[in-house]
């Protein structure tokens, strides 16, 4: 079957679809097609808001190779940029740090403002001659990559051809804009990570559905059972799970978390989690959300970062704390839970007799939904 047909089946309705093909997870050739045109042509997740909370705060990443520096500016603006000098491709930033007055490059002090402009260029003609009028400040700033910052997300377009956020993601925000509200940060406990042997796209499957709830999280089908859940599948968007049963965390004493303010009925005791195409996973609940960016570090490896976040601050709530701990244990263990399940379908693809697989119409819904995407993204990404 080649490559076209193969992708022909993904793009059939899902009574009769065949998932993405093998190569998709296990050859590293389809993993460099993926990074540029799905990762690369839509709005990836990199970091949080929170990595970088003050004003000079800069955080490196590397996305799928390309190094990037998050940085928080004057205004309190968050900006992103390849985090390259201009002048001889030096690495600017390699580790997370307070920037106090510009942005220095290593090698040869060139000097940029938190908003990339290239403010210094030390002896650029000739020692002591700071000025060349060849070396043009204004056309030398560091590169910016477009970003957007959404429920502390910090996400990027590389190539720059996206539709506008708001645009491209409209569905969402308007379906959970009654969460638009400050998130606070859950403190130490609420941020930790999970190196998974699988790729990134096996683990926004595995999350959009409730399908596998009671083999996989008995614990949790206990109360919120598979009947309890409905799915959410908005095409060429997003795609994910909800429940009616919600149920919050007590302590001992009958306490919950505040929740977040004039919420409608919906929610007493509903909750939706929901993939952000391509690698950005979400969860609102009444008192607190959560959200998981998917950072592919190869065709077989992936590091899901996670944070909680809730509708007061911990210093408003001190009393919390102990609830806060319980919660963000509770939900590493759900997560944990799912390890074993991402990573055996990594090594299930290397069955070189599996044609993708099938859906159930009535339960993979949401799962196919992304398959759908992703084998557009590449299609049209082919055709250009």
């Amino acid at each position: 079957m080649n490559k076209h047909s193969a992708l022909s089946s993904v793009l059939n309705d899902v009574t009769i679809a065949n998932g993405l093909p093998n190569e998709h997870y296990i050859d590293p050739v389809v993993f460099a097609e993926e990074k540029r045109s799905v990762l690369f042509a839509n709005w990836s997740g990199i970091g949080f808001g929170l990595d970088v909370p003050e004003v000079g705060d800069a955080k490196p990443v590397d996305f799928l190779g390309m190094p990037l520096l998050i940085v928080r500016d004057r205004d309190g603006e968050i900006g992103v940029f390849q985090n390259t000098c201009r002048h001889r491709g030096m690495i600017l930033v390699d580790t997370p740090r307070k920037i106090e007055g510009a942005i220095r490059c290593p090698y040869h002090s060139w000097c940029y403002s938190l908003k990339g402009e290239l403010r210094a260029t030390p002896h650029v003609g000739g020692p002591g001659q700071n000025k060349h009028e060849n070396v043009d400040h204004n056309d030398l700033g560091l590169v910016r990559v477009r970003s957007y910052v959404w429920r502390d997300v910090i996400f990027v377009n590389v190539d720059g051809n996206a539709p506008e956020f708001q645009d491209a993601h409209g569905a969402l925000l308007d379906r959970w804009k009654e969460f638009e509200q400050p998130l606070h940060d859950g403190g130490e406990m609420a941020s930790f990570k999970l190196e998974v042997k699988t790729n990134w796209k096996l683990a926004v499957e595995n999350y959009c559905e409730s399908y596998h709830l009671p083999w996989v999280h008995p614990g949790l089908n206990s109360y919120s059972r598979l009947e309890d859940h409905y799915n959410i599948e908005v095409r060429g968007h997003y795609s994910g799970q909800g429940t009616l049963v919600y149920r919050q965390l007590k302590d001992q004493d009958g306490t919950t978390f505040p929740d977040f303010e004039d919420l409608s009925d919906k929610w007493d005791e509903g909750a939706e989690y929901v993939a952000l195409y391509p690698n950005v996973l979400l969860g609102v609940q009444r008192d607190h959300a959560f959200a998981i960016l998917l950072e592919p570090v190869d065709h077989e490896n992936t590091v899901e970062h996670i944070r909680l976040y809730y509708a007061k601050s911990v210093e408003d709530t001190p009393h919390l704390d102990g609830l806060r701990t319980t919660n963000a244990q509770q939900w590493r263990a759900i997560f944990e839970e799912d390890v074993f399940v991402v990573e055996g379908m990594q090594k299930g693809r290397h069955g070189v007799l599996f044609d993708g697989g099938r859906f159930s119409p009535a339960m993979d819904g949401p799962t196919h939904n992304f398959h759908h995407w992703v084998a557009t993204q590449i299609e049209n990404g082919r055709a250009e």
